[in-house]
């Protein structure tokens, strides 16, 4: 919407409401509160047509192209391949555990009766994490491998990928980009403040040039006289996008003396993450909580730091005080099927089985061919423990219908053919789930309950002693399930997957005492 120019010569914006009148520069930081960028760059580039020297409108125009393509970089980001293998920040080849990403707490893990675990000890959460889904690769070839490919690690640099983002995003015009930036005397903006604070979030994320951008701030902060807290952070964002952590310490170090800020905050703990230094980095976070209680970024970041080294205990209990603080996801407009199934889930523990079915039946509406599997086995678990068994069936054929490698419903299928007496079935089902999943241990004990109970006590003791791995947990925080018949034909490959699994341990032990007999 660009404004109209009445009988005076004066613009005029035509704007529903009230007023009849308003002015356009005026309108324009409306558009920008509003968060409708396009909108108001379109309004400040036709004032800056009439009047180039408008500073107000450059600046305003600056603003919104910036906000238009500016990210959150205080969490935590994607580590390219070229990053990973040719990394020279690492303090120690074998670092002690829970001093490292690359080497996380082993006594910590997560018990494998709940949920899986990945190969390097990480629970399977569901959700891909950039750059915490596993830890740092010894070889290029596990550096390369990868199970998924929307996720995959890329090949470039984090710096690559900012430029990307910046050049998708670029706003160019008819005549090409909003500021040439190669031309500007960078010494005559720092002197303006308002205007070189601008300047430099321009630079930094719509050109993508942060050697210019350092060299701003560093005029900047002489002018200032090493005074300003803001610029000093600039200096240590620009060192950081450059991979010189060392120079960024130093900075966010100073500007942390100057002034206690969360931004600043979080930018140090993340240089402490690219250095692999996650104890420094959680000394940051708690020295910030001592000057922000409660703060909620704080919070969540120092819990994914102790999940990265392994440490669950102490990222639940941070989780914990983040979800006192901050529940308002539905609140704020956030909707998808993830939530919505985790909000079923929550409501049948709590015994409110109306809410439950409600929140399934949106998580439905809502959900993807990559979600629609889980949510069904949430559906099909909620149904098993209400007692019915055909609509759970139905709900379980409907999951692997989406999904015919979900190792937990083909499990769960088998059992309640168990409890039918359907045995052939049963075997079928459990031997499908141990073909798909090489950690659930329940169709290993399953398929040697059916073995010991024809007699098959070699069968039997083999399946006991392999599956010791993880009880039924899937990929949206779907409940395991198996209380009426826990999986244990095969107690040893059980024990194998699931240590602790107190039905395959009682199984072997009969199997072990009838052989003695």
């Amino acid at each position: 919407m660009l404004p109209e120019v009445d009988a005076s010569g004066q613009d005029r914006v035509e704007y529903p409401g009230a007023m009849s009148q308003l002015d356009p520069l005026f309108y324009a930081q409306q558009l920008f509160r509003r968060r409708k960028y396009d909108q108001c760059a379109d309004l400040c580039a036709h004032l800056l047509e009439k009047n180039p020297y408008d500073k107000a409108a450059w600046f305003l125009k600056t603003r919104a192209l910036t906000e238009a393509v500016r990210i959150d970089e205080t969490e935590l980001e994607e580590e390219g391949l070229a990053e990973v293998m040719l990394d020279d920040n690492a303090t120690a080849q074998l670092p002690r555990p829970g001093t490292s990403f690359s080497r996380p707490m082993t006594n910590q893990g997560a018990n494998k009766g709940i949920r899986p675990t990945s190969k390097t000890g990480r629970p399977v959460s569901g959700f891909v994490r950039p750059g915490t889904q596993s830890g740092r690769p010894s070889t290029m070839e596990n550096a390369m491998r990868t199970p998924r490919t929307a996720t995959a690690r890329p090949v470039t640099t984090a710096s690559g990928r900012y430029v990307r983002l910046g050049t998708a995003s670029m706003v160019s015009e008819d005549v090409g980009t909003f500021i040439n930036i190669e031309k500007l005397d960078l010494r005559k903006y720092a002197t303006r403040p308002i205007l070189a604070k601008a300047l430099f979030l321009y630079i930094l994320h719509v050109g993508e040039q942060p050697v210019k951008a350092l060299e701003l701030a560093a005029h900047a902060t002489e002018y200032e006289e090493f005074k300003d807290w803001w610029w000093k952070a600039m200096l240590g964002f620009s060192y950081h996008r450059l991979g010189m952590y060392r120079d960024a310490e130093r900075q966010l170090q100073s500007s942390l003396r100057q002034r206690a800020t969360i931004f600043g905050a979080m930018l140090l703990a993340k240089v402490y993450i690219r250095l692999d230094q996650p104890q420094n980095a959680l000394r940051v976070y708690h020295d910030a909580l001592k000057q922000f209680p409660d703060e909620t970024v704080l919070l969540a970041a120092a819990a994914r730091v102790y999940e990265g080294i392994g440490d669950l205990s102490r990222a639940v209990s941070e989780y914990r005080k983040l979800l006192e603080h901050d529940r308002r996801l539905l609140q704020m407009g956030v909707a998808s099927a993830e939530l919505f199934n985790n909000l079923g889930l929550s409501c049948f523990q709590a015994q409110q089985y109306d809410l439950a079915f409600n929140c399934f039946e949106r998580a439905l509406m809502l959900a993807d061919n990559s979600s629609l599997s889980d949510v069904w086995y949430n559906l099909g678990h909620v149904c098993l423990s209400l007692g019915d068994t055909t609509l759970a069936e139905q709900c379980l054929r409907l999951s692997i219908t989406f999904d015919p490698s979900n190792a937990e419903a083909l499990n769960n299928l088998g059992v309640i053919e168990h409890r039918y007496d359907n045995f052939s079935k049963a075997r079928n089902y459990y031997a499908k789930a141990m073909e798909h999943s090489q950690y659930v241990h329940e169709p290993h004990y399953n398929q040697g309950l059916i073995a010991f109970t024809h007699g098959d006590l070699a069968s039997a003791m083999k399946e006991a002693n392999a599956p010791s791995s993880l009880s039924l947990s899937l990929s949206l925080s779907r409940f395991a399930w198996l209380p009426y018949y826990p999986s244990s034909i095969q107690s040893e490959q059980a024990l194998t997957l699931y240590e602790d699994h107190v039905p395959s341990r009682n199984l072997l032990k009969n199997i072990k005492r009838l052989l003695r007999e």
